[in-house]
């Protein structure tokens, strides 16, 4: 096909001066028709889509990668249309398209900004090859429930680590120009507050104070914006009494208004009709009506905004400024992304599937990713020369879809590696593997399998035992009250583990679990999380030593499910836990006296600490932290001091560690964070090196929003740590002075 020639000519070649040129010759019923989305997903869409598309009725359609079938509907759009203006073509490029990175969870607990923004880069490579120009990811939801389906999505639950990897999540789609080839256009999600939702359910109510909204929740957008994200869109769950896709506080005051976005907003998948449900509105005419004053230009799969906008516009309830700002927006997006003068797609461009870079990322990616939680006796890693057999037991071993995790509409299952595949290319000529799968899936229940899983443990000189849950069992609308190994899974370990033979447990999740019930059950854990496409080949590099672990949680993982909300930064409250003030429900003698036990803040019924602290990750290797120190004692508003500590590699072979930055500001005008992470670094040590490892921390990195209203520093005491995880103890400390 040739591209057509522009309807619209003029001189200047700047998007928003083109967008704006072409805004004056359409009618009010064409721009409405830009505000709207529509689902491409079922029989031949230009068939259906057509007449709406020759009228100018549709701006963006969603979910179709038959790029046949794209090209077809650009060309109607372009060719027949009035304007000839091309459409936006979304689809949720989470972590891959083809060939699937780990979830973002996953790819958070590399904290390796470099890796997050390749993966994304080779998803927008592969995306674009069937057409696509605009992806509905990064989320940046700062996420403290794991029984949150949507955790396995986020990036965790700090700031600090939301914001650097959300950027190169959006640098890696979008490229240094967005009218590039292979460039897509990304979108921050969900504004705001939607990892907050009760209880951890999905669309549930959120309630946030304006404090917490603008310290923790609003951050990650507000980086994304100074990244230059193309679109955002809004949260489906209501927000302190307002939906999110109705609230003007959020959209115009804050997003627009402070932070000065360009870009559009668009809707999640019909949450604008939603508003109704909610109870804001009576019905889908005032939905639109207040969707569109509250600032979402483009609805998703809904039809308020093509049924009502109009007649809105006629009585005067909506200003027409409001309806020409949206499309504006739209417009400037669709000449930017170059689509005026390619609306149509070659494959022929771009690379195949399953490249040897998108597999190079991809494998990347899951290496820096498992997390090495314990490692009894230095079990592993595994030497091959001293085995003559393993058991490799468990539903995940061989699971190539289920390693893929959520959100992988387009993912290849036959690119998947799985860990069993990897092992026996590697060692299989070495060492006998005995595979017992044991379950059907993660949530299946005993069966006879267990006494033959655990009769090869027992025949075996180690067992490497696959954990965890499958796919299905994280991602929207797939929360969990009970985020324990679902399933008779701890059964089976128990019968594994009678075998008396080392036992290796090897953990796929969309989630951190709790695992109480399995922890001292086993030798060593290696947290996989979903690794995508080359999960076993990465798996087993770290099993048999060829490369030593190096990923950090990016989330607590807590004791018991009554611990959450457990997270790094919590506030120290009046009466803070120690292991000196606090007792246990078994230590109350019978007939007790009604005291305040311990007279702080803690469960009788488990440890005040989680099973494994925010930043935790072992290596084959021990790092040693030493001579923690500042530049200054006293730096004045507007400074920077420089916090240092040796790092050294105390072990017999190279590794990275991940080396990590907190910052305590001991008095504010609100009260503040035990501990907040202000800075990272991966390190790649010799055995037997010391290296000196610097964090530069301006006082600008210390502002937080105030009981004033005001976003600065505040002068004070500030302890600092230099450490492998939140779970620091030597500290320096300095003051910020006026």
């Amino acid at each position: 096909m040739n591209a057509p020639t522009a309807k619209i000519l003029v001189n200047d070649e700047r998007p928003s001066v083109r967008a704006r040129a072409l805004l004056a010759e359409m009618t009010l019923a064409e721009k409405i028709g830009q505000m709207s989305q529509v689902e491409a997903t079922y029989g031949y869409p230009p068939e259906y889509l057509g007449d709406r598309l020759r009228a100018g009725e549709v701006g963006s359609v969603i979910n179709n990668v038959d790029i046949n079938v794209v090209n077809e509907l650009q060309r109607i759009a372009v060719e027949e249309g009035r304007l000839g203006i091309p459409l936006l073509v979304g689809r949720d490029v989470i972590h891959g398209f083809r060939t699937i990175m780990p979830i973002p969870l996953g790819q958070a607990a590399t904290w390796n900004p470099e890796v997050v923004r390749e993966g994304a880069r080779v998803a927008a490579l592969e995306a674009s090859r069937c057409g696509v120009n605009w992806t509905f990811a990064p989320m940046i939801d700062i996420s403290r429930d794991p029984r949150w389906g949507r955790v396995a999505e986020s990036f965790g639950e700090s700031v600090l680590l939301t914001n650097l990897l959300g950027t190169a999540m959006i640098e890696g789609f979008q490229g240094e120009d967005l009218g590039e080839p292979g460039s897509i256009a990304a979108t921050a999600k969900h504004f705001a507050g939607y990892g907050a939702v009760e209880s951890g359910r999905d669309y549930a109510t959120t309630n946030i104070p304006d404090t917490k909204l603008r310290n923790v929740y609003f951050r990650p957008f507000e980086a994304a914006v100074d990244a230059g994200v193309s679109t955002v869109m809004t949260s489906f769950s209501d927000l302190n009494g307002v939906p999110a896709t109705g609230n003007s506080y959020i959209l115009e005051d804050v997003l627009r208004g402070e932070w000065g976005f360009d870009g559009f907003v668009i809707s999640d998948w019909d949450s604008i009709r939603q508003l109704r449900i909610h109870g804001l509105t009576e019905n889908d005419e005032e939905s639109a009506y207040e969707a569109a004053n509250a600032g979402v230009d483009m609805e998703m799969a809904g039809d308020a905004y093509s049924n009502h906008l109009q007649s809105l516009v006629e009585e005067g309830r909506i200003g027409l400024e409001t309806i020409d700002r949206a499309v504006l927006s739209i417009l400037t997006l669709k000449f930017s992304l170059g689509l005026f003068e390619n609306p149509y797609t070659n494959p022929d461009a771009f690379p195949g599937y399953g490249s040897e870079r998108a597999l190079a990322a991809a494998r990347a990616a899951a290496l820096q990713s498992v997390v090495l939680l314990k490692n009894d006796h230095s079990v592993l890693p595994l030497r091959s020369s001293e085995l003559e057999s393993l058991a490799v037991i468990g539903p995940l071993a061989d699971a190539r879809y289920e390693q893929l995790g959520t959100w992988i509409f387009d993912g290849d299952e036959e690119l998947s590696v799985t860990p069993l595949r990897a092992m026996q290319d590697m060692v299989g000529g070495e060492v006998e593997l005995r595979y017992v799968r044991a379950m059907q899936n993660s949530r299946s229940c005993v069966n006879p399998e267990f006494d033959a899983a655990a009769g090869v443990a027992a025949e075996c000189d180690a067992v490497l035992l696959f954990l965890g849950e499958e796919s299905i069992l994280s991602g929207e609308a797939h929360s969990r009250a009970d985020i324990g190994l679902p399933g008779d899974q701890v059964e089976l370990v128990r019968r594994v583990r009678a075998a008396g033979k080392p036992v290796i447990a090897i953990i796929l999740a969309g989630r951190p679990l709790t695992l109480s019930d399995v922890v001292d059950e086993v030798d060593a854990i290696l947290y996989a999380w979903h690794p995508g496409t080359m999960g076993g080949p990465a798996i087993a590099d770290l099993l048999f030593g060829v490369e030593s672990p190096s990923g950090k949680l990016p989330a607590t993982f807590p004791r018991l499910v009554g611990q959450i909300p457990i997270y790094y930064s919590q506030k120290n409250g009046g009466k803070p836990p120690s292991k000196d003030n606090v007792v246990h429900i078994d230590d109350i003698d019978a007939f007790a006296p009604q005291t305040s036990l311990g007279m702080s803040a803690f469960h009788l019924d488990t440890c005040f600490t989680p099973l494994f602290p925010f930043g935790h990750g072992l290596s084959y290797t021990d790092f040693e932290y030493s001579n923690v120190r500042v530049s200054s004692e006293a730096i004045r508003v507007g400074d920077t001091v420089t916090v240092s500590a040796d790092l050294s590699n105390r072990g017999d072979r190279e590794a990275e560690e991940v080396v990590q930055l907190y910052t305590r500001d001991l008095v504010g005008s609100i009260t503040r964070p035990v501990k907040e992470l202000k800075g990272f670094r991966r390190i790649r040590l010799a055995p037997g090196e010391t290296r000196t490892v610097r964090f530069d921390l301006h006082t600008d990195d210390l502002r937080f929003y105030g009981r004033d209203g005001k976003h600065r520093v505040e002068p004070g005491r500030f302890h600092a740590w230099i450490a492998g995880s939140c779970d620091a103890e030597m500290r320096t400390e300095f003051r910020i002075v006026e």
